[in-house]
């Protein structure tokens, strides 16, 4: 058994981050790296897989290690000085990205290694690292000459730049407004936790009374309870005008950013022979062509649309027969929606609440991947953090630790919104043949614990902290020893929310959530009725939620696939919302000013993955319906073709091996309670 990496270098060291030396720091060690991988091309006139590529895994991986805590305290606790060091580094690191990518050297060698005699003795990781090396290059645009070389990079650090300005407006113009309420009869409807946690935050800032913030913990309560329509009005309207010109007097605005990254990612695209930045997009995924995901949509549109238009029709009529509104606004929708899932199923998240408490949650997660994969996990103590609520968990198997991974599950100041995993060091074999080990990050935006209580979660928030875990699993349980298709790393992107999504499943198993919830105080489990009730409920108005993912999956898409000089993006989204949706916002609502997925995260023309993975995980899932949804055997074999094999082998194989067919859509449908 070979001797595996656990030491100090294991995880990173957050209190010696130094704000003031990162852009010094990084400087000096892209100079070492650019030396020693021209160290590395003049020794390899004949590369082979220790002499080109193990080295040169050495050399990302010391970049990957220095940069990972810096990039994760840019979204975790963005202070000044850590922000203005991040994006100091951000031009540094994408002209050595970019120099890398056009390195013809570097790129005639891995195409000399995949032509030689030892190319036929690779494994199949090996081999498929190397198929998507040689494609990466050509896509970074290694073939370019002069002019469309040089501007290619000029694009590529423009566009790192604007989105993490997009991002960075996007968390200021949320943090930027919030609402003190003193007079209590303002706030009638809230529940008692949502009042808490205003009154929690007020104090926190020495204000008498109840502070609410756009944080989404604190958002959702308001637009789901209070009786107060003005308050709903305000709330909706601060939210839905973020990062746009008609808030903070324009200051956030990401329009123009929006326009400048479309116009540059079309040229870039173009640049590479493209015919728009959609197709570059695709040509890394499941999809075959820009065709066949617009096609996969349109059809998912038509099957849910009708669905959906029954769920708003009886959602109006509820309002007006039982409240007398005559037009629902885009303000009442969820206030009306929590009446008539109360009226219809006596259920809500607040009821719910006091069933989950974070520990139990936790526990009941360890639970399911214990009995699922064959792995325990313990937290750990005495290491260095840079947050009091930050948890450390080691995976073991057989007694063998295998991964880490940190737990940051709460909303606070100075952290971006929503829910993400992400990889602090990758699974690889060293130089030594010793095994560098998986860790992970697992970042929530939970509420927070109130007084002394444990945090009670909803269950959408439970569903939150599983698909999470399951990107974690993914990238932690990897058997591939190879860096660059080990663990989420070269899975095509339109399948790599597969176990996130799949993990999701079991947040609505009554034999899981035997584990998973338990009442805070007494550990009671949750009431055979209230399961009942949750259960019947959880297909309320599924088919307005599928046709919202559909809406922005296909505004993404035909935004980057449609993209011509001039383009109005507020008109392509118009026209999305006039072909699938059936609840269109007021003209204010600037949705696409804080689409962080598509304009500051990787989900550029990509956002289809969430509905296509989606197939794929509900279609994964029914095999565990048929077999048993604790089947050990079942999950092994998940476990070993899907989440051990990481991006080593293309996600359309590894789906049929593990379902043994090609996947189908019905599934996806049924799990939705939309017919077939």
């Amino acid at each position: 058994m070979t001797q595996s990496v656990w030491d100090a270098t294991s995880l990173p060291e957050f209190s010696k981050v130094d704000p003031s030396s990162v852009a010094a720091d990084l400087e000096a060690l892209l100079e070492k790296n650019r030396t020693d991988i021209e160290t590395v091309v003049a020794k390899n006139q004949q590369p082979t897989w220790a002499t080109l590529v193990t080295p040169l895994d050495e050399i990302h991986d010391r970049l990957g290690q220095f940069w990972s805590p810096v990039s994760h305290l840019n979204s975790v606790q963005n202070t000044p000085e850590i922000r203005e060091a991040y994006n100091a580094c951000l031009p540094k690191l994408s002209e050595y990205y970019t120099e890398l990518g056009q390195n013809k050297a570097l790129y005639e060698a891995y195409k000399a290694l995949a032509d030689s005699e030892e190319a036929k003795t690779l494994t199949p990781a090996q081999s498929e690292a190397l198929t998507q090396t040689i494609r990466d290059f050509e896509l970074s645009g290694v073939g370019l000459e002069g002019e469309a070389k040089q501007r290619y990079g000029q694009i590529s650090a423009r566009l790192s730049e604007l989105g993490s300005q997009f991002g960075e407006n996007v968390l200021d113009s949320t943090h930027a407004w919030s609402k003190l309420i003193t007079d209590e009869a303002e706030l009638a409807g809230l529940p008692e936790s949502a009042l808490a946690q205003a009154k929690q935050m007020a104090q926190a800032k020495e204000q008498e009374g109840w502070l609410f913030t756009l944080d989404l913990p604190s958002y959702l309560p308001v637009m789901s309870y209070a009786d107060s329509q003005a308050l709903r009005e305000e709330v909706y309207t601060a939210y839905a005008t973020r990062a746009s010109e008609l808030s903070n007097e324009g200051k956030f605005d990401n329009a123009p950013l929006i326009s400048e990254i479309l116009a540059l990612r079309h040229e870039m695209a173009q640049i590479l022979g493209f015919d728009n930045y959609a197709e570059l997009s695709v040509a890394t995924k499941m999809a075959e062509s820009g065709q066949q995901v617009v096609d996969f949509l349109d059809d998912l549109a038509v099957k849910s649309k009708p669905s959906a238009e029954q769920d708003l029709a009886d959602l109006k009529a509820f309002a007006k027969q039982e409240h007398g509104i005559e037009s629902l606004n885009a303000w009442d929708v969820g206030y009306y929606a929590e009446k008539l899932r109360e009226q219809k199923f006596s259920i809500s998240q607040e009821v719910l609440r006091p069933y989950f408490p974070i520990n139990k949650v936790l526990s009941g997660l360890f639970y399911t991947a214990q009995t699922l994969f064959g792995v325990d996990i313990r937290e750990e103590s005495g290491f260095d953090t840079y947050h009091n609520d930050v948890q450390l968990f080691t995976i073991s198997k057989n007694g063998e630790d295998i991964a880490r991974f940190f737990l940051d599950p709460y909303a606070r100041e100075g952290k971006r919104g929503g829910a993400w995993m992400d990889e602090c060091r990758v699974r690889r074999r060293l130089e030594d043949g010793r095994l560098q080990l998986p860790v992970a990050y697992l970042v929530c935006n939970f509420t927070q614990p109130i007084g002394d209580q444990p945090a009670l979660l909803t269950h959408d928030e439970v569903t939150t902290l599983f698909h999470e875990f399951g990107h974690g699993l993914h990238h932690m349980l990897t058997q591939v020893d190879v860096s660059s298709v080990s663990g989420i790393n070269g899975v095509a992107w339109d399948a790599v929310e597969l176990p996130s999504q799949f993990m999701e499943n079991w947040c609505w198993e009554p034999q899981a959530l035997a584990h998973i919830a338990g009442h805070f105080e007494t550990n009671e489990p949750l009431p055979q009725d209230l399961l009942d009730k949750m259960l019947a409920a959880k297909n309320f108005q599924s088919g307005m939620q599928m046709v919202r993912q559909l809406e922005f999956s296909l505004f993404d898409f035909r935004l980057h696939r449609e993209y011509q000089d001039g383009i109005q993006v507020q008109d392509v989204l118009d026209d999305v919302r006039s072909k699938v949706s059936v609840n269109v916002p007021p003209a204010f609502n600037r949705f696409q000013n804080s689409f962080s997925h598509i304009f500051a995260g990787g989900y550029a023309a990509g956002y289809y993955s969430y509905k296509w993975a989606e197939v794929l995980s509900a279609d994964a899932f029914s095999k565990f319906e048929e077999e048993g949804i604790f089947n050990t055997e079942t999950g092994a074999h998940f476990r070993d073709t899907i989440l051990a094999n990481g991006g080593s082998r293309p996600a359309a194989e590894l789906f049929e091996a593990f379902r043994g067919r090609e996947p189908s859509v019905d599934a996806l449908l049924r799990h939705s309670g939309i017919a077939a």
